[in-house]
């Protein structure tokens, strides 16, 4: 039939050759219906709220403490009128710390301190005798009031201080006035210990007070942070990298430079004569109390073989189950479906809420996280190893089957080689794949590198070493994932060969 009779016929029965009506206008009716679905997510989750009320500055700090440390000084003024300078116990600068960001004009001065003394009536031993029978009232005494005994102390205070933030902002402080200053803008703030805090003026847009009166918080981005208040400041400067993350302050290779630290490792004079620099060097590293390698590498290890066990028990429950399930393999249509169920109630249940459940009945440890990996991925390798089975070719297991080859000889040379790849590559792919979701269950105390990144976030304040356990996850990710993508397609090459 050529066009000309294809239209004799479309002008003879046009309702034949006519499209419907419903099919021409599916797609206008599929974008319209999508548009709608996204507009009600977006009026029911209120978006527009969400995004208008999140505190995106509190997030900004929170990534930039991923990648940074502070420095945290506090610049304290007495009611003398004189003001000290201290620095937390665990401060990444040491015991005495000199940094050159923060300038100080110090003196020494000499005070009178009063020693309290006790008071007694001359001549007599102040003795008293108790009975817990017949308590007696101790007789009044005359007592001698002797004169306050005073000593002289001598102690180095501070004058002025300056904290650089970087090169055009700074905090100066007296102990009557704080000058800060930042970007060409500034103002000043009178000091007065028991007076409010009150500035000439309008603060700019990087200074903030909450309440009138009370302290005074200004923000340099990334560089830092500051709290003025009546008789304290507040420093929080910023610098870029992880402290200490080799040695701690209390270690004796603390501030040296790695060629330093090289040549005491390699020929330098025993610092411990216990045992040699190599092996101080490597444990001062490893049990770091700031960063704890070893715990840290101790956990993830935890977490890769909760991963590999609970991947690998899976596999070889759900690898029989998989041929009673199969309707082609296993003729009985009760023991299919009820297998079937199971596999749905496996997998129904979340690999999370598994974890929880064992965590409660195991304790916290790995044996909850691998029930959790092996429980969940039971019900799915089942169901995926079920599916492929019952996807097979025929025609090989029929040709076993002819020759007289007993029922367990026809599943082998005539189903698993069609299947045995695709099982050992979506077990690889899980095997990847739970290597992540274990850093998850770990976080709800099945063990692992989770538990402990959930510690170091639930401080609020050691974001670096969540960030670094962070960086161990996506390299063991990263290997794993390699290594699974290689035999995946090494074993996807020798099936097509």
């Amino acid at each position: 039939m050529n066009a000309i009779d294809i239209q004799a016929v479309a002008d003879r029965h046009p309702d034949l050759m006519s499209e419907p009506l419903l099919k021409k206008l599916r797609l206008p009716l599929l974008a319209g219906c999508t548009i709608l679905y996204f507009i009600f997510c977006y009026w029911f989750f209120s978006v527009s709220a969400v995004f208008a009320n999140g505190n995106w500055t509190i997030a900004g700090s929170y990534l930039a403490d991923w990648v940074s440390y502070e420095e945290r000084p506090d610049i304290r003024i007495r009611n003398d009128g004189h003001m000290t300078v201290t620095f937390p116990n665990n401060s990444a600068l040491g015991a005495n710390p000199q940094p050159d960001w923060l300038k100080k004009q110090e003196s020494t001065i000499t005070r009178t301190e009063v020693i309290e003394s006790t008071t007694s009536q001359p001549g007599s031993e102040s003795t008293t005798e108790f009975n817990f029978m017949a308590p007696a009232a101790p007789e009044a005494e005359e007592s001698v009031q002797t004169e306050p005994q005073t000593r002289d102390v001598t102690e180095t205070v501070v004058q002025r201080a300056v904290v650089e933030f970087s090169s055009d902002a700074s905090i100066e402080v007296t102990p009557t006035l704080a000058i800060v200053r930042n970007g060409g803008q500034s103002f000043e703030l009178p000091l007065m210990v028991d007076g409010p805090l009150a500035v000439s003026g309008t603060l700019p847009d990087w200074a903030n007070q909450p309440n009138a009166g009370q302290k005074i918080i200004v923000s340099f981005g990334f560089a830092g942070w500051a709290e003025l208040d009546t008789d304290r400041i507040r420093i929080r400067k910023r610098f870029f990298g992880w402290e200490n993350f080799f040695f701690d302050t209390n270690s004796a290779f603390f501030g040296k430079s790695a060629s330093d630290v090289l040549a005491l490792v390699w020929s330098g004079e025993r610092l411990d004569p216990a045992q040699s620099n190599f092996a101080k060097a490597a444990n001062d590293i490893l049990y770091n109390p700031s960063w704890q390698h070893l715990d840290v590498w101790t956990k993830l290890l935890q977490t890769i073989v909760m991963a590999f066990v609970g991947t690998v028990l899976a596999c070889l429950v759900a690898f029989p189950l998989a041929f009673l399930a199969a309707r082609n393999i296993t003729q009985n249509r009760i023991m299919n479906q009820v297998l079937k169920r199971f596999f749905d109630f496996l997998r129904s249940v979340d690999m999370l809420i598994w974890a929880l459940f064992f965590t409660r009945a195991f304790g916290p440890g790995p044996l909850a996280g691998i029930s959790a990996i092996f429980f969940t991925d039971t019900g799915t390798f089942g169901k995926l190893y079920s599916e492929a089975l019952e996807n097979i070719d025929n025609k090989p297991r029929e040709g076993v089957k002819s020759v007289g080859a007993s029922p367990v000889a026809v599943q082998r040379f005539g189903v698993l080689p069609q299947v045995l790849p695709v099982f050992a590559s979506q077990a690889l792919y899980f095997w990847e794949s739970n290597t992540r979701s274990a850093t998850i269950i770990g976080a709800v105390g099945a063990g692992g590198i989770g538990l402990k990144l959930w510690e170091a976030m639930r401080t609020n304040s050691d974001w670096e070493n969540v960030a670094y356990m962070v960086v161990l996850i996506l390299i063991v990710v990263y290997i794993f994932d390699t290594i699974s993508n290689s035999l995946r397609s090494r074993l996807i090459g020798s099936s097509s060969r």
